[in-house]
């Protein structure tokens, strides 16, 4: 899917084709076809690689600079559904002309960049724009990690009055998310300083002009991003404890389950005991007696009720 839009002089934003394409327009790029890629190489001139880049769900992110374009690749924050997050790479290309964006995926964090919030930026403002981009992933970091925390919070509920399975999955899922978010907090805090040393390089000042209130934005970035890098971190820890204290109670209930088990065997092997002894073909007390065998009832269960005393005792039950 490819998208143009042009912020216009007023606020709202102008959509464009490839045949009307102006400078200033910012060209988005979700999932693109192999001649996607290539007309926008050929219109815009820049690398294909940097085009190709983002198509990749393992790349880290970087920065690359060549002589009429800077490409970030940064890591947006993804939800997919039933307590499933991911991150994947986009692509923000900045050239003399143009803004390119590159996902293999539409996400929220550029579907918020609309004709609805079209007064909040301005597609020619191209240093700005990549500073919100940044910044508004940053912000869908913080606010996934919050749902992260209330999940946790629900199931940590949940299993305190029933262990079940699907809770301990659910747990798994929510570990795998914080994984890859810290992953992706780490390496766009990387981007983000090499960002900071960038704008004082005057080499690239045609293609990154950022005024005082550009640099304040990119300074929010970072803040965002070392609190996300803090939150998650502090998740993490939670949540392996907590799987920790969930498997050790898990364990201690089994031992419980199996300890019971034990005495329970115990106890029941006693009147077997008494009856084989009783059933052996020699002559045995109570064989002439016509209550030998209330007897030897008597006897089975009376030693079993001494032995489940004694059990009890010592907290075998």
């Amino acid at each position: 899917m490819l998208q143009i839009y042009k912020s216009l002089e007023s606020g709202p934003l102008q959509e464009l084709t490839l045949k009307t394409l102006e400078k200033g327009a910012w060209i988005n790029i979700v999932d693109p076809t192999p001649y996607e890629l290539k007309v926008v190489s050929n219109l815009t001139e820049v690398d294909p690689d940097f085009l190709r880049s983002a198509l990749d769900d393992e790349e880290r992110s970087h920065t690359d600079v060549e002589e009429n374009s800077v490409m970030v690749l940064t890591n947006v924050p993804v939800f997919r559904g039933e307590d499933s997050y991911d991150a994947l790479p986009l692509a923000i290309i900045v050239t003399d002309e143009f803004i390119i964006t590159v996902c293999l995926e539409e996400t929220p964090v550029i579907t918020e960049f609309n004709e609805r919030t079209s007064r909040l930026f301005r597609t020619y403002k191209k240093t700005r724009f990549l500073f919100q981009i940044l910044y508004k992933s940053a912000t869908y970091f913080l606010r996934y990690l919050r749902q992260i925390s209330k999940l946790s919070e629900e199931i940590e509920d949940q299993l305190r009055h029933d262990m079940k399975n699907s809770e301990i999955l659910r747990l798994l899922e929510l570990q795998k998310g914080l994984t890859y978010f810290n992953a992706a907090i780490r390496s766009n805090g990387a981007v983000l300083d090499k960002l900071l040393r960038m704008r004082n390089n005057t080499s690239l000042t045609p293609i990154l002009k950022a005024y005082e209130e550009d640099e304040d934005l990119l300074e929010d970035v970072i803040i965002e991003n070392k609190q996300a890098k803090e939150m998650v971190e502090m998740y993490s820890k939670i949540l392996a404890r907590l799987a920790d204290t969930f498997s050790s109670i898990i364990s201690n209930n089994q031992n419980l389950v199996m300890k019971f088990l034990a005495a329970m065997t115990i106890i029941l092997a006693i009147p077997t005991v008494v009856s084989s002894f009783f059933g052996m073909n020699v002559p045995v007390p109570f064989a002439d007696n016509a209550h030998g065998f209330l007897y030897v009832m008597c006897i089975a269960f009376s030693i079993s009720i001494v032995s489940a005393y004694v059990l009890w005792h010592r907290d075998m039950f």
